[in-house]
């Protein structure tokens, strides 16, 4: 197992690292302080062969590229300070508005024009024989509009059971909106085929309503029954035909009390390859990457686009600081924000 550490480019004068995990099982992980980005992830098939399973790029300045910047997909980063969309972009707290930039038609997404997936994050600490390191970012009172100065910190660390763990933790010196994730595609069959093959299953019968800008509506109905319905596992590629569409649907797991569980797992069958998904959070957003472009590669020209990446961005509830019943969509002054979720591989 090790760490190592590189420089990825210059960024406002700075220089921006690359970190390499690495576990004593083929399994590599590759992460930027710029966005506390996860661009990279390759581990062995069935047969040993190892492949890239992650949409991302190999150089910074590919993170700036016209065509990755107007199709905006968030390949690997980490979200913040609110996930999703809010809801005309805009939300009261404490008997005060607070009006943020409008990014999906009117609504608020990830945090804003600024997100902190478009940030330089200050490398606390690593250690080169142990593939852990950790990350800090001060998102300061009224910064994308959101009230608090808010400190945070994310670790990433890698274990020899192929565990990819992430760690959020935040405190606010106001009450505020907060919740993040990483927002990481994943292809099993090494982008050989878009991600159709893969079979999916969720752990939970319930999603979240959004109404037609695609905001939550406060409203949450059963899938029981329905195509959508996950908890046995299902062919991506057969739900994606039955619904019409492709997946974008925040499914709302039984209450767990924010304790650590398992939500979702996935496999492809050529591959062999498998992800297990486990977390503190109390919903996951499965993104099946309708709306990503088709001209997007990596550089040595590994194709992306729609469907050709999934998404399991577990946080707290879309549009909660609009929602009644929405749990821990605010952080609170004098609170700490602590969140775990494990990518767990397997083939």
């Amino acid at each position: 197992m090790k760490l190592t550490a590189t420089e990825f480019g210059q960024l406002d004068n700075t220089s921006i690292d690359l970190f390499t995990l690495k576990n004593d099982n083929n399994v590599t992980v590759k992460i930027t302080n710029y966005g506390a980005t996860i661009t990279s992830i390759t581990l062995p098939d069935a047969s040993g062969k190892v492949e890239e399973i992650v949409c991302g790029f190999d150089t910074l300045d590919s993170y700036f590229s016209h065509a990755y910047q107007a199709n905006a997909p968030y390949f690997g980063g980490t979200i913040g300070r609110y996930c999703s969309q809010i809801k005309d972009a805009k939300f009261s707290l404490n008997r005060k508005n607070y009006q943020l930039a409008k990014i999906v038609g009117a609504n608020n997404l990830h945090g804003g024009k600024v997100g902190f997936d478009k940030r330089i994050w200050e490398v606390k600490q690593y250690d080169a024989s142990i593939p852990t390191v950790t990350m800090l970012l001060k998102s300061e009172h009224l910064e994308e509009g959101f009230p608090g100065n808010v400190a945070i910190a994310v670790t990433f660390s890698l274990t020899n059971e192929n565990e990819l763990k992430i760690h959020y933790h935040a405190t606010t010196d106001a009450d505020t909106p907060f919740t993040m994730t990483n927002h990481t595609y994943f292809n099993l069959s090494g982008f050989k085929a878009n991600v159709e093959g893969h079979w999916v299953q969720v752990n939970a019968d319930t999603k979240q309503v959004w109404d037609n800008t695609g905001a939550a509506t406060g409203e949450n109905t059963s899938v029981v029954g329905q195509p959508d319905d996950l908890r046995e596992p299902k062919q991506i590629g057969a739900v994606h035909q039955a619904m019409k569409d492709g997946f974008e649907h925040f499914y709302i797991f039984p209450d767990k009390g924010f304790s650590m569980a398992e939500v979702a797992n996935f496999k492809e069958p050529e591959s062999g390859r498998t992800l297990r998904v486990a977390t503190t959070e109390p919903g996951m957003l499965l993104y099946t990457g309708k709306y990503t472009a088709d001209n997007l590669q990596r550089e040595n020209g590994l194709q992306y686009g729609k469907y050709r990446g999934f998404c399991c961005e577990t946080h707290r509830y879309p549009n909660g600081p609009n929602l009644k019943n929405s749990p821990k969509s605010i952080l609170k002054k004098g609170e700490e924000y602590d969140s775990t979720t494990i990518f767990s591989f397997g083939w």
